[in-house]
This record gives structure tokens, C-alpha cells and sequence, in this order.
């Protein structure tokens, strides 16, 4: 496993991040337990959550999983880099959402209830909170650092500006700030490019893409390696299908398989620190181990640009 540091922090995680949103509503506990026992045995530290995931079963049930396996001792908690969201509604009551201190701070301290563990290392925001001041928000965090409950924070879905202003603010403040974001990023969807990516590099903030392959767009879906996603999506298919078409002719002749080069793509590109991968069972966490073996020499990066134009960073894109 190659490791790296998480944006400017000192903190090494994997190149590979394991997603865990399908824990507990559509992979079984005992089957989670043993996906996230394959995937640190094999060197993937950085686990990410959500305090709203659980879904059917119930949001929070997720971290309920995470929770009983840390339980399980053997120094799972202690090589795991854990990483929780929030923001998200937990309830009704107009208090438990948003990224107001109070609900920063109990929603904090429910995560950790509900993960059996005295301190999350990466603490993000799920989503931008225009209504709550950032000093008020880096406050709540300076409070939860001091008590040891945090130990990074990061952000997840936000604007380059809001990158900007996050960090901005708590540097005033003399604190550390954002030092990672979470951004949706995959060959297909590449806007983060314009201005996401450049804003990352100039703080310091490392970037965790998710969905890396387009929710299987680009796992081989028009040769049926991800069949199974076709009649869900039969749409964004067809909107996509001359570019997939030419993706997987391309794997085809490259003997890789598009997954695989999806995930690689993304591992190849300067900003990102490690992709999100979310398996559904161990085998599907196998696949996505092969990724971090595929080297793309730069006329196969070129090809793939060819079929996926991307992004000059902004003003460059659209100004002279």
C-alpha cells in the first residue's frame, strides 16, 4: 500500500479510502465487519462515514457498525484513520442539522457514541451551511480539538470560494483549518477542475474524490461487468454512450479492465489523495485494490482526456 499525506496535515493515509455508506442496510454487519478486516490488512487506513448513513435501517446505523467492529479490539480502532460527516438531519427538530456549534458539537459526541471510540481524526462538513459564520463554526471545532474529540477537519461538496473563506477565517483565528474535501470527481464529472482542485492546491487541502467511477458508469457497464446498473441508469447511458463506448474499446486494447482504470486515472491526477471506493462485498473491495498497480503512461492519460475532455483551471478555461 502507498500511503500520503492528507492534504498539508502530517497525517499518512492510504491511497485508497473505503467507503462505508453501504454498511448496515445493504451489506450485512457481519459482512461489513469483514470487508473492513480485508481492507486493513491489506493497508487501507482512511475509513469514511457518515453520521446519516444507515438509510433503511436507520440513519446512524452505519457508524453502529463501525462501532461494533472497533469493539472487536486487535488494534482496529488505533490503525484506522476514521473519518465522520455531518450536517446532514438526524431528526425533526430544526436544531439537529446544519452546522450550527450546538449541532457540531452533540453531533460530534453521537458519533462517537455510536462508533464506540473517544475521538474521530477527520472531522468533515457533508455539506456547505451558507447560514451558520465560519467563526462561529471554527469555535465549535477549536472546542472540540482542545477536548481531544477531533483532530482534523475537512469539508465535503464545497465551492473553491468556500475552500477560500473556510480557511481564510480560521487562519485568523490561528487555526489549522480545512485539510481536506471531499468533491464529487471521476472522468465523467470533472467541473472541480475549474476552480476546486487549484483552490485545494493553494491551501494545502487534500481532495477525496467520491463516486469515482460515475456510480458504475465506468466499471464496463456497456460489456454488462456492472449489468446490473443498467436498467437504473439505462439514461445516463445512452446520454454517455459514444464516450463509454470508447472508453472500454479502449480498456479492451489496453488488457485493463475499466474499473481499474477509472480508479488509476483519478490516483494519477496531482490533487487527489484517495479515492472514496464503496463495496457492497469483499470481492468488489479486491477490484478496486487492483487500481493502485495500473501505471497509465501519457499517451493513455492523453486518450482518456481525448474521450472525457476536462477542465483548464479557471480563468484559463473560458478567458483569455
Amino acid at each position: 500500500m502507498e500511503y500520503t499525506h492528507l492534504g498539508r496535515s502530517g497525517l499518512s493515509v492510504s491511497r485508497l479510502c473505503l467507503g462505508t455508506m453501504n454498511f448496515g442496510w445493504k451489506t450485512e454487519e457481519a459482512d461489513a465487519h469483514e470487508i473492513m478486516d480485508r481492507a486493513l490488512a491489506e493497508g487501507v487506513n482512511l475509513f469514511d462515514t457518515a453520521n446519516v448513513y444507515g438509510f433503511d435501517a436507520g440513519k446512524g446505523r452505519t457508524e453502529e457498525v463501525l462501532g461494533s467492529w472497533f469493539a472487536r479490539g486487535g488494534e482496529r480502532r488505533e490503525k484506522t484513520v476514521l473519518a465522520t460527516k455531518v450536517y446532514g438531519s438526524m431528526s425533526d427538530w430544526p436544531n439537529d442539522t446544519f452546522l450550527s456549534a450546538r449541532n457540531l458539537v452533540r453531533s460530534c459526541e453521537a458519533s462517537l457514541r455510536r462508533m464506540r471510540t473517544d475521538w474521530v481524526d477527520l472531522y468533515q462538513f457533508h455539506h456547505v451551511d451558507p447560514s451558520t459564520p465560519w467563526d462561529e463554526i471554527w469555535q465549535a471545532c477549536e472546542t472540540l480539538v482542545a477536548q481531544g474529540k477531533v483532530l482534523y477537519v475537512g469539508s465535503s461538496n464545497h465551492a473553491a470560494w468556500q475552500i477560500a473563506a473556510a480557511n481564510e477565517a480560521a487562519a485568523r483565528r490561528h487555526f489549522l483549518g480545512l485539510v481536506s474535501e471531499q468533491s464529487h470527481y471521476n472522468l465523467l464529472t470533472r467541473h472541480v477542475e475549474l476552480e476546486v482542485l487549484p483552490a485545494a492546491a493553494h491551501y494545502g487541502v487534500g481532495v477525496i474524490p467520491w463516486s469515482p467511477l460515475a456510480q458504475g458508469l465506468l466499471a464496463g457497464v456497456l460489456a454488462g461487468q456492472e449489468g446490473s446498473r443498467r436498467h437504473a441508469y439505462e439514461e445516463r447511458i445512452e446520454q454517455h454512450r459514444p464516450a463509454l463506448q470508447a472508453y472500454e474499446d479502449a480498456c479492451r486494447e489496453w488488457g485493463l479492465a475499466p474499473a481499474d482504470v477509472g480508479l488509476a486515472w483519478l490516483l494519477h491526477q496531482p490533487a487527489v489523495t484517495a479515492p472514496i471506493v464503496g463495496p457492497r462485498t469483499t470481492a468488489q473491495l479486491e477490484g478496486s485494490l487492483r487500481a493502485l498497480d495500473v501505471r497509465l503512461d501519457e499517451a493513455q492519460l492523453a486518450r482518456l482526456d481525448e474521450i472525457f475532455p476536462g477542465y483548464e483551471p479557471a480563468p484559463v478555461e473560458y478567458a483569455w
